[in-house]
């Protein structure tokens, strides 16, 4: 399989990057250190390129109602210019990839994949749309798009430093919500309060003939707020901190958005005095799912000591037999001890529980605590 390169590769190899193939891209996995990475994000702002996640357009008349059927959220209450993290699910409940949608117009969605998974999702999505006999369909703009992201506490002031309207264009961004701005030189973007680190931040679409000179702008006037790029590793740790679930680790095909505690996305009702949500894929199983309970759930630990906790290790009870299985784990560089997140049975996730992780070979005593582990300030 040729591996795809980002429209920056070639930034990022010139400021001697680490580079590492994920999910079929050559990306970065860190530029200097992981935890300064962590903390630049953490303490001031952090430069990301996430232009490996796949963009999709769903346009038609029945774009609304597709997405509708095609996945669990309910895509035709959003109004223009919001985003929604929903899910697409197996017609048995299963996880086949979590999703950010954007509505760009009312016939005009976005909808962001993970870069292994963004195949899979066109596909499905275009099966679905043409089961339900709906007018609508998926262009896949992945390669014609960059994206770049601004994270941290300082990002605010970055982002408007890099639009031409400059703070007319960035604070009526609520959390959630984008838009159309023009940014230095002329260059058009589609920005968006998101993020995936727990912190402010926002997220710029823009051409992928663009994306040189986007990342140049915001290096340049984020200079002054200690911007830093920060790779793949220092995400994992910032979206692990925050309790974010990653695919592949908190969410797969055998796992269900209630065994994940992420069942508050998958709207079975409309809202009062909106017309009654239809059909979806998966509906009778998620139903089902819900009303019978779960075997599994998602929790978070905690440790007091030095060990952490890695995915696939096994949490055990008092007789070192296996009971659930560690998902993502790693020593938190803002916390200062170990953490992760683990399915487990429903009787040992009540805050407070402790647990036993099998550490190569050796048992490392942890607790259950609530999620998120770090919380940004409001």
């Amino acid at each position: 399989m040729r591996i795809l390169e980002s429209p920056l590769h070639g930034e990022h190899v010139a400021l001697g990057a680490s580079m590492v193939d994920f999910a079929g891209w050559q990306m970065p996995l860190r530029y200097g250190g992981d935890v300064a990475e962590h903390a630049a994000v953490r303490t001031a702002a952090g430069l990301f390129d996430l232009s490996h996640m796949g963009e999709l357009m769903v346009r038609g008349a029945d774009a609304a109602a597709a997405l509708d059927y095609a996945l669990v959220g309910h895509m035709s209450r959003m109004a223009l210019g919001r985003a929604k993290y929903t899910m697409l699910c197996a017609p048995d409940g299963g996880v086949l990839d979590d999703l950010v949608v954007y509505r760009r117009d009312f016939d005009h969605f976005m909808v962001v994949a993970n870069a292994a998974n963004r195949v899979m999702v066109a596909q499905e999505l275009t099966e679905r749309f043409a089961l339900a006999g709906l007018d609508a369909w998926v262009e896949d703009e992945t390669h014609a798009i960059a994206l770049i992201a601004v994270q941290g506490p300082r990002s605010e002031g970055i982002v408007t430093r890099m639009c031409e309207l400059g703070a007319d264009d960035i604070e009526p961004l609520k959390y959630y919500a984008a838009a159309n701005v023009v940014l230095t030189g002329g260059i058009h973007a589609y920005v968006a309060r998101t993020g995936y680190t727990g912190e402010d931040g926002f997220e710029l679409f823009v051409s992928a003939e663009d994306a040189v000179a986007v990342w140049r702008l915001a290096q340049q006037v984020g200079e002054p707020d200690a911007l830093d790029p920060c790779g793949l590793a220092s995400r994992d740790s910032l979206r692990l901190e925050a309790g974010m679930p990653l695919y592949g680790n908190e969410l797969s095909r055998d796992t269900t958005p209630f065994e994940a505690g992420l069942g508050r996305v998958v709207a079975f009702k409309a809202p009062a005095n909106a017309p009654v949500r239809g059909d979806f894929v998966g509906r009778a199983a998620l139903e089902a799912a819900r009303d019978a309970g779960v075997a599994k759930t998602l929790v978070a630990l905690v440790g007091d000591g030095r060990r952490a906790a890695r995915t696939g290790y096994a949490v055990t009870d008092e007789d070192d037999n296996q009971v659930g299985i560690v998902t993502s784990g790693l020593p938190s560089p803002t916390l200062g001890h170990p953490i992760a997140m683990a399915y487990v049975p429903p009787a040992l996730a009540e805050p407070g529980t402790p647990v036993t992780v099998d550490v190569r070979g050796r048992r490392e005593h942890m607790r259950v605590v609530a999620l998120p582990f770090y919380q940004r300030d409001a």
